[in-house]
C-alpha cells in the first residue's frame, strides 16, 4: 500500500486553544501583589499563633531566659531569612515549568531524563506530594484551633467551648466548597493585608518597650542557644523551627496562579516584615518577663481590650489560609490525575471561565474527616503541633534535592556552584527533618502515614495502568496494514460512523491496529466506513501549545470512506475534553465524521483484568489494589467527556496483567 498521508502541527481554532495560552496570571501587578498576599502567605503568616510558645511552653519546656528567648528569635529570624527568603523566594521561584510551579512542575522538568538517579527524585517528589495531602489535614486543625484559642485569653469563661466552634467553622468551610472560592476569593488579599498590619503592629509596640532583642539578628545567638540546649531539647528546638516556615512550600505551588514578581513583591514588601517584627515582638515580650497570658504568647502582646478583636481577625484570617490549602490539595490531586499518577475521581468545575477553579469531593471529604479527627483527638493546638512540621520537613529537602538536578540541568550551573548553593540548604532541611523526627510517636506518624498511603495509591496507579496498557496492546492481531486492506477489499460497510480508542498512536503502515478493531470485524464481519482511530497521549508538560493534534490519513476516499487515525495531547494542567475537539475537527474537515456528535458511535475496551500465572504473593497484593482503585477511579472516555453526547459501546475484553 502507498504510505499514509500525514499532517503535522495541528493547530485548533483559537477558541479552542484558549485554554493552553489564558494560563498566565491576569490582572495588573497591585492585583496580582494582594491576590497573592491571601492565597499564598496565608499558611506561614498565621504561623505566630503558634511556633515560639512550643519553644518556652511546649515540650521543649526551655525556661524563657532573656539568652534564651535570644536564642530563639534569632533562630527563628535566620531560617525564615534563609529557608523562605534565599530558598523558595529568589532561587525555587526559577524552577518553572511553562509558568507553573510546585512538585509535579518539578516532574515534569525532569520526566524527560531516563537515568536512574532522576527515577529516584521522580519517585521521592510523588513521596512528598503524598506528604502535601497528609500536611494538608493537619493544617485548617491547628490554624484555625489556635486562633481560637486566643479566647483563653480573652474570655475564659468561653474556653470549653474552643473545639466545638474550630469544628463547626471547619464543618462550615469544607462543606461549602462545592460552590467554589471565586465568590470570596476577592476577601482573601485584603483579610490578610489587614492581619499582617495588625501583626506588624503588635510586634513594632512590644519591640519599642524591650529594643534589646534587635540583637536577635546576630545568628550567633541562636548558634549558641543550640548548642548549650542539648541533643534532646535541641531536635526540640529544631521541630519548632519547621513550624515557622511551614505554609512557605505555597509560594511555588501557586507560581501558575500569580506569577513570580508579584509572589516576591509580596513577601519582601508585606509578609517578610511583618513576621519579622511579629516574632521579634514575641521575643521582647519574653525579654520584659512579663507573665504569657493563658499560656498564649502571640496573644499576649495585644492589650485586654483588643484581645476579643484579635481573636475574630485571627480566626478570619486562618480561615482564609485554610481555604487556600483546601484549593490547592485540589490542585495537587488534579494534577497527579493528569501525569496519570491518581485514579480518576469525579472533579467539578466551580467557575466557567477559570479552569483551574475545581472541587473534587472525595479529596474534600477525606481532609474534612481526617481534620475533625485530630481536632478531637489532640484537642489543643500545642499537641497537634507535635503531629505537625514533619511532613512539611520533608517536602522541603525533596525540593532540595531535587533542586540539584533542577540546577545543573536547566540553570546550567556548574557542580561547585551547585554543591556550594543547595548542598548546605539540603544539610539544614535535613537538620529540621531530623528534628521533626523525635515527634513521630507524639502525631508525626499522622501526615506521615496519609503521605505513605498516597504514595502508595501513586505508585500503584502508574504501575497498573502501564501494566494495563501493555498488556491490551500485545492482545493486537493484525497490523494497520492489514486493517487498511481488510478495509480497501471490503464491498459492504457499517454505515455508522465509528470511533475506536487506540492504546497508542499509529502513524505507520507497521504499527499495530487496536484489538478493538479485530474483535468488532469478527463480530460483525465488516467493518464501518469511516473508521477513525483515536489515541490520547499526556506529554509531562503543563500545556500544549503546539501540536495539539496529529492526524494520519492511512485510506480516505470519497465513495469507500477513511482510515483515519487521531493523536490528541493535553498538558497535566489542562481539561482534556475530547469529544468537543474531535467535533472541531470533523466541522473543519480534517476527518470524516459528521459535525454533531449525536450520529457518532464510540467503541471503547472495558478490561477485564485476570493476574498472570505464577503471579508473586507481593504482586498480587498490588494487583488487588490496583484493582480496587481502579473500581473507584471513573473509566477513562468518561474523564475525556465521551459520553457527553456520542453514543458510547463498550466491549468487555479479558486482559492478563504480568
Amino acid at each position: 500500500m502507498n504510505a499514509p498521508g500525514i499532517r503535522r502541527g495541528g493547530h485548533f481554532p483559537v477558541a479552542l486553544e484558549s485554554e493552553a495560552s489564558a494560563h498566565a496570571p491576569r490582572g495588573n501587578l497591585a492585583a496580582l501583589t494582594i491576590g497573592s498576599i491571601g492565597v499564598v502567605y496565608g499558611g506561614v503568616g498565621t504561623s505566630p499563633l503558634y511556633a515560639i510558645e512550643q519553644i518556652f511552653l511546649g515540650p521543649a519546656g526551655v525556661p524563657p531566659t532573656p539568652g534564651n528567648a535570644l536564642g530563639a528569635i534569632s533562630l527563628a529570624v535566620w531560617t525564615i531569612m534563609l529557608i523562605v527568603a534565599l530558598k523558595y523566594a529568589l532561587l525555587v521561584l526559577r524552577a518553572e515549568n511553562d509558568g507553573e510551579g510546585g512538585l509535579f512542575a518539578l516532574y515534569g522538568l525532569l520526566h524527560k531524563y531516563k537515568n536512574q538517579g532522576i527515577k529516584v527524585l521522580l519517585w521521592s517528589l510523588m513521596l512528598g506530594a503524598g506528604l502535601l495531602l497528609g500536611d494538608g489535614m493537619i493544617t485548617p486543625a491547628i490554624s484555625v484551633l489556635s486562633a481560637l484559642e486566643g479566647l483563653e485569653a480573652a474570655a475564659p469563661t468561653f474556653s470549653s467551648y474552643v473545639i466545638p466552634i474550630t469544628a463547626i467553622l471547619l464543618t462550615g468551610l469544607f462543606a461549602i466548597q462545592f460552590k467554589g472560592a471565586s465568590g470570596i476569593g476577592v476577601i482573601f488579599g485584603p483579610i490578610l493585608l489587614v492581619w499582617f498590619a495588625a501583626i506588624a503592629a503588635l510586634g513594632s509596640a512590644a519591640i519599642a518597650r524591650e529594643p534589646a532583642i534587635l540583637a536577635a539578628f546576630n545568628p550567633a545567638y541562636g548558634i549558641v542557644f543550640l548548642v548549650h540546649a542539648g541533643l534532646r531539647e535541641g531536635l526540640l528546638i529544631l521541630s519548632v523551627m519547621i513550624l515557622v516556615v511551614a505554609g512557605s512550600e505555597a509560594m511555588y505551588a501557586d507560581l501558575g496562579h500569580f506569577g513570580a514578581r508579584p509572589i516576591r513583591i509580596g513577601w519582601f514588601a508585606v509578609v517578610f516584615p511583618a513576621l519579622l517584627l511579629n516574632y521579634l515582638g514575641q521575643g521582647a515580650y519574653l525579654l520584659s518577663g512579663k507573665e504569657v497570658v493563658a499560656g498564649k504568647l502571640f496573644y499576649s502582646l495585644a492589650p485586654a481590650p483588643l484581645l476579643l478583636p484579635l481573636v475574630v481577625l485571627a480566626t478570619l484570617a486562618t480561615i482564609v489560609a485554610s481555604q487556600a490549602l483546601i484549593s490547592g490539595a485540589f490542585s495537587l490531586v488534579s494534577q497527579a490525575m493528569g501525569l496519570g499518577l491518581f485514579p480518576r475521581v469525579n472533579v467539578l468545575h466551580t467557575h466557567r471561565s477559570h479552569a483551574g477553579q475545581i472541587y473534587i469531593p472525595v479529596v474534600n471529604w477525606g481532609l474534612y474527616t481526617g481534620c475533625i479527627t485530630l481536632v478531637v483527638a489532640f484537642g489543643s493546638s500545642s499537641a497537634l503541633a507535635a503531629a505537625y512540621g514533619l511532613a512539611v520537613a520533608g517536602v522541603m529537602l525533596i525540593t532540595s534535592l531535587v533542586m540539584f538536578a533542577i540546577a545543573r540541568r536547566y540553570w546550567r550551573w556548574g557542580a561547585m556552584r551547585t554543591a556550594l548553593v543547595w548542598g548546605p540548604m539540603t544539610a539544614l532541611n535535613g537538620a529540621f527533618l531530623v528534628g521533626s523526627s523525635v515527634k513521630f510517636l507524639e502525631g508525626g506518624f499522622v501526615p506521615l502515614s496519609v503521605g505513605l498511603a498516597a504514595f502508595l495509591v501513586m505508585a500503584t496507579w502508574r504501575w497498573g495502568r502501564k501494566a494495563t496498557l501493555a498488556a491490551y496492546a500485545a492482545r493486537s492481531t493484525m497490523t494497520m496494514t492489514e486493517l487498511v486492506s481488510l478495509h480497501r477489499s471490503s464491498t459492504t460497510f457499517i454505515e455508522r460512523n465509528a470511533l475506536i480508542m487506540a492504546p497508542n498512536p499509529l502513524r505507520h503502515p507497521g504499527d499495530r491496529a487496536p484489538a478493538l478493531a479485530g474483535l468488532l470485524l469478527a463480530r460483525y464481519g465488516i467493518l464501518p466506513r469511516n473508521l477513525i482511530l483515536v489515541e490520547v497521549t499526556h506529554p509531562k508538560v503543563p500545556y500544549i501549545h503546539n501540536n495539539r493534534y496529529h492526524i494520519t490519513v492511512f485510506e480516505r476516499d470519497k465513495e469507500r470512506g477513511s482510515v483515519i487515525s487521531v493523536e490528541l495531547r493535553f498538558g497535566f494542567m489542562e481539561e482534556p475534553n475530547v469529544e468537543r475537539y474531535l467535533e472541531s475537527l470533523a466541522r473543519h474537515k480534517e476527518i470524516n465524521l459528521p459535525v454533531s456528535p449525536g450520529q457518532w458511535i464510540v467503541h471503547v475496551a472495558h478490561e477485564n483484568l485476570l493476574p498472570a500465572k505464577h503471579m508473586t504473593f507481593f504482586r498480587k497484593l498490588r494487583f488487588r489494589l490496583f484493582l480496587f482503585l481502579r473500581l473507584v477511579s471513573r473509566p477513562a472516555y468518561y474523564a475525556y467527556h465521551l459520553g457527553d453526547e456520542v453514543q458510547l459501546s463498550a466491549e468487555i475484553m479479558p486482559v492478563r496483567v504480568r
